[in-house]
Formats: C-alpha cells, sequence, structure tokens
C-alpha cells in the first residue's frame, strides 16, 4: 500500500487480523479476570464500573484490587512475547528465548542477591532483577561475539549461562536465612498475587519507551533473520540494530521479572504461537506481544480457578504449560533436522 505521501507500507492481511483477534481476546479476558474473585462481577458490570457507572463496592473491587494486577498481567505478557520475538530473531533459532539462554536467570540472580545478601525490600529486588537481566545480557553479547553475534553461538553460550546462574541461584539460597529463603522462594514461583500500581507505572513507563524502539526496528529485524549478508546488502546497519533490539528486550525481560518474578516459557512460546497463527515469515511483533498478554491472563485465571480453593502462582500453570510445549518443540526440530 502507498500512502499519500509516497510512503510504501507493506502487511499481510491475515497478519493484522490474527493481530486484532488477538487484541479482542486480551480484552475479553482481561474483562473476565477483573471480574473474578470472591466478590464476582458479571463482564458487563465490569465493563459499566471500568466506565464509572459501578457501584461503590464494585469500584473499590475493581479499580483498587483487580485492575493493576490484571494490567500487571498484560504489560508483562506483553514485554516476554515481544522479547521472545526479538530474541528468537535475533538467534534465527525457536530456541532463543530469554528463559533458555540465561537472561531471566540473570534476573532472578540479581533480584535473590539483594534479598539474600542485602536483605532488601521489594523495590530493592526488582531493582536488582533489572541490574542482574542488563549485566548477564552484556556478557553472554560478549562471550558469543566472534567477528558478529551467530545465532546458534548465543544459543549455546546463553544455555551454558543459564545453567551457572541455576547453580548460583541454589547457592543463595542455601545460605539465606529461613525468612529470606521463603521470599526468594515465593519471588522465584512468579506470580501476580497482590500487584497493584506500585508495579504496574514503573512497567508501564518501560514499556512506553521500548516497544515503540522494538516496533520501530521491525523490518530490520525482518532482514536479519535472513542473515548478516543480506541485511547488509540490504542496507541494515547489522551491529547497531542486534545491540539496540537485544538491549531492549532484555530491559523488557527483566522488567517484566521485577515486576512479576520468573514467569517461564512464556516468552518462548508467545513468539512461535503468533507465527503459527499469522503464517508470516518475520518476527510478528505485535501478535507476540498480544499473544504473550493472552497466555498470561489465561494462565493466571487458570491458577485462580480451575483447581478450586487452591489457587496456584501463575507461574507453575506457565511452567507445566510451557514444558509440554518445549518438549513438543524439541521434537518437531529434531524431525525437521534443524538440531
Amino acid at each position: 500500500m502507498r500512502t499519500a505521501g509516497g510512503i510504501s507500507l507493506r502487511y499481510e492481511p491475515r497478519a493484522v487480523v490474527s493481530a486484532l483477534a488477538l487484541l479482542v481476546l486480551a480484552l475479553a479476558a482481561a474483562v473476565v479476570l477483573i471480574g473474578t474473585g470472591d466478590f464476582p462481577i458479571a463482564p458487563g458490570d465490569v465493563v459499566a464500573t471500568l466506565l464509572g457507572d459501578g457501584t461503590a463496592v464494585q469500584e473499590f473491587a475493581v479499580m483498587e484490587l483487580r485492575l493493576p494486577r490484571v494490567l500487571v498481567a498484560v504489560l508483562v505478557g506483553v514485554s516476554l512475547g515481544m522479547g521472545g520475538a526479538v530474541f528468537q530473531s535475533v538467534s534465527r533459532n525457536p530456541l532463543g528465548s530469554p528463559d533458555v539462554i540465561g537472561f531471566g536467570q540473570g534476573a532472578t540472580v540479581g533480584a535473590l542477591s539483594v534479598i539474600v545478601l542485602f536483605q532488601g525490600d521489594a523495590t530493592a529486588a526488582a531493582a536488582g532483577a533489572v541490574v542482574g537481566g542488563l549485566v548477564t545480557g552484556a556478557v553472554i553479547y560478549l562471550l558469543a561475539w566472534k567477528r558478529g553475534v551467530h545465532g546458534y553461538r548465543l544459543v549455546l553460550v546463553g544455555i551454558g549461562a543459564a545453567a551457572m546462574l541455576t547453580a548460583v541461584i541454589h547457592y543463595l539460597i542455601t545460605k539465606a536465612s529461613l525468612v529470606d529463603a521463603t521470599r526468594a522462594t515465593v519471588w522465584m514461583t512468579g506470580s501476580l498475587d497482590g500487584r497493584d500500581w506500585a508495579q504496574f507505572w514503573p512497567l508501564f513507563w518501560v514499556c512506553c519507551v521500548l516497544l515503540p524502539v522494538v516496533l520501530g526496528h521491525g523490518r530490520a529485524l525482518r532482514m536479519l533473520e535472513m542473515g548478516d549478508d543480506a541485511a547488509y546488502a540490504l542496507g541494515v546497519g547489522v551491529e547497531r540494530t542486534r545491540v539496540v533490539l537485544m538491549a531492549s528486550a532484555v530491559v523488557l525481560v527483566s522488567v517484566a521479572t521485577a515486576a512479576a518474578g520468573p514467569i517461564v516459557f512464556v516468552s518462548l512460546s508467545a513468539p512461535q504461537l503468533a507465527r503459527r497463527l499469522t503464517r508470516s515469515p518475520g518476527p510478528n511483533l505485535a501478535a507476540s506481544a498480544l499473544m504473550g498478554a493472552v497466555l498470561l491472563l489465561v494462565a493466571d485465571w487458570t491458577a485462580t480457578q480451575a483447581f478450586g480453593d487452591r489457587q496456584l502462582p501463575v507461574g507453575v500453570v506457565t511452567g507445566v504449560l510451557g514444558g509440554c510445549y518445549l518438549l513438543w518443540l524439541l521434537v518437531t526440530e529434531r524431525k525437521a533436522g534443524r538440531i
């Protein structure tokens, strides 16, 4: 399509329709989740309350208790989905997910270091998670560098780093006091319980800054998927683009981890499911972000409602479902001869 100003825009109808469908599904899931709880609220009443026509009790339940949690879930899912799409595209490998190649573990080590070594509060632990993710990202990038960053080298270095960081996590827990070990274990489970506006606003502003940056590099990222030589030939500044995208993705994943703990496998499965839904080549950034939001909202509803009175942390549900998906992905890639 060519606009009035002479700018050429290329889009695929199925990808656009899929993204719109995911957006509608995310909004519907958010409304249902807001209305779910000990004080159930019908979806119509939820919408009315959000528009300012609810009762005082409904406004308190929706605006103060449930809406912040759901918005945090949406932004965490968006951040993980888009971060996963960036890493899988940069590495050109469906296993190139932040929680497989060490970035999630790095954020966890940062948060646990603050909790265990310095007895920091929730804000300090969140800051530690961001710092840990950034440091891990820089180290993995430098170790994977050899006249550029090859996808499989990045994945292999990241898997090795993830193994070492997992050992550090276990060491920190063994060194912690009983109280700090309990706090660390609860945080590591990955949960949206108790999330309020204090977790929402930092995540919101980071997303406002970084999501446009990543989306603005969408075309360059699509060129990178064809290989560095092809990207150079098409005028893409390969290393600059790769560094900007990886840094943005690391911050998104780290801030999401800081807000809700290490919620695993969303960044692995969301981009792959989005790609299969859109049947479109390329990173599918918008669809991956929306798929991440849908997955986390559905997982949170499952964790709170599907097991009766026994509510589970959302990280448990995503871990079980994501583990099954990872096994299926490994079998599929092996049959295709790619691993």
